[in-house]
């Protein structure tokens, strides 16, 4: 499987300065390019009759060499590849926008997220790496030898430099210590497992909140543009990265060790998007990072020779007892214990929500494999033969 790859680049103040004027040259392309999109837009709408086609990428390059190119000669000082592949990506950002997956692309500002892409003659060595136009460039680790990437994108965030490819990885078994095992996310503690193992997140942003809005509080007087404010502004940016990181690092052991222990996982779909929209929960949802929880859970699956399922976000694995099945009308947040008045049992109520996700997971393979058992634990057949059969049923 394809994996992608990034590390911190060791550049000089000339190749800083080559990889600045990189960036520029793609945030410009971008910017000219969705400047002419949108020209063609109005014209269409406000001209039904009389429509303009709807420029592709290609389209979108012939023009920037026609018109933009022969005014602007700086283009020539950097790698073509830049503002060709700035266009494609706005070709295909136009295209998530129609298929209404993605909003309406947005000017790109100098010094937030820049980046560009290359190809052509790449080469990795030890502790090197070398592109088109820039040439060799450090790295402060050893490079993964032996793969050819077509492309890198380098990128930058606060004042370093990252350069990142794809390589191509194989999967591995691990011994699994626990077949099925249901994962419920929270605020109060970021994954409790059914097995009752309990993780807990950094809270990363939480630790250095009052720090940033010290360094933002002084912030803000400082001239627009000099030296001060530009200094500042690295140094809030660092933060930023550092708070990030931490979030990050915790993320991954986490669902690494999640991935590589267990061989069915159980994870409701949540709707994330729609939980910030809550303004007093939205600073410590998004502390957590429920959407990398998962994004990194689905490829450590794949890596691991593991499984999961997505379990329905309408499941009520909160509201249901995980012992007689008893349903609950209501449950507010406030309760941290869940109580069912049709059996007596008492649990914590991310614990009883983790049970109910495990057996949703068992219940979605059993079904997908054809068999009647109605809890594969207890039964004879082990999760591999369950996962091969419910491979050959397309459940994916």
């Amino acid at each position: 499987m394809l994996l992608g790859f990034k590390t911190q680049l060791k550049v000089n103040k000339q190749q800083r300065l080559l990889l600045a004027q990189h960036a520029g040259v793609a945030r410009h392309a971008w910017n000219q390019g969705l400047a002419l999109c949108q020209q063609v837009l109005l014209h269409n709408k406000l001209n039904p009759q009389d429509k303009i086609k709807f420029p592709t990428a290609i389209d979108l390059h012939k023009w920037l060499v026609a018109a933009i190119k022969s005014t602007h000669p700086w283009y020539y000082e950097v790698s073509k590849c830049a503002p060709q592949y700035s266009l494609r990506y706005l070709s295909d950002a136009f295209k998530s926008f129609f298929k209404k997956s993605k909003g309406f692309p947005k000017f790109k500002k100098k010094g937030k997220h820049d980046s560009f892409t290359l190809d052509g003659v790449i080469k990795i060595d030890y502790r090197k790496v070398k592109v088109p136009v820039i040439g060799w460039i450090k790295t402060y680790e050893i490079l993964p030898t032996g793969y050819q990437p077509k492309s890198v994108t380098i990128s930058k965030q606060a004042d370093k430099w990252f350069i990142s490819w794809k390589i191509e990885i194989e999967t591995t078994q691990t011994q699994k210590n626990q077949e099925f095992v249901g994962v419920d996310l929270g605020i109060n503690h970021l994954a409790i497992l059914s097995t009752g193992e309990v993780f807990d997140g950094v809270k990363s942003y939480k630790k250095y909140e009052k720090k940033l809005a010290r360094m933002q509080y002084l912030n803000r007087h400082k001239k627009v543009g000099s030296n001060n404010y530009r200094k500042a502004q690295i140094k809030i940016a660092r933060l930023h990265q550092k708070i990030a990181n931490i979030r990050k690092d915790t993320l991954h052991k986490i669902t690494t060790h999640i991935s590589k222990n267990h061989a069915v996982i159980g994870i409701e779909d949540l709707n994330v998007s729609g939980m910030l929209a809550n303004g007093k929960l939205s600073k410590a949802i998004a502390d957590m990072g429920f959407y990398q929880f998962r994004r990194q859970l689905e490829y450590k699956t794949q890596l691991y020779g593991s499984k999961l399922v997505i379990v329905d976000r309408y499941y009520p694995s909160s509201k249901t007892c995980s012992t007689c099945g008893e349903k609950k009308s209501s449950l507010s947040l406030s309760q941290r214990v869940f109580k069912c008045d049709n059996c007596g049992f008492e649990s914590d109520r991310d614990l009883n929500a983790a049970i109910n996700l495990k057996q949703e997971a068992v219940r979605l393979i059993v079904l997908a494999c054809g068999l009647d058992s109605a809890d594969t634990s207890r039964s004879s057949v082990s999760v591999v033969e369950l996962v091969k059969q419910e491979e050959k049923a397309n459940f994916c």
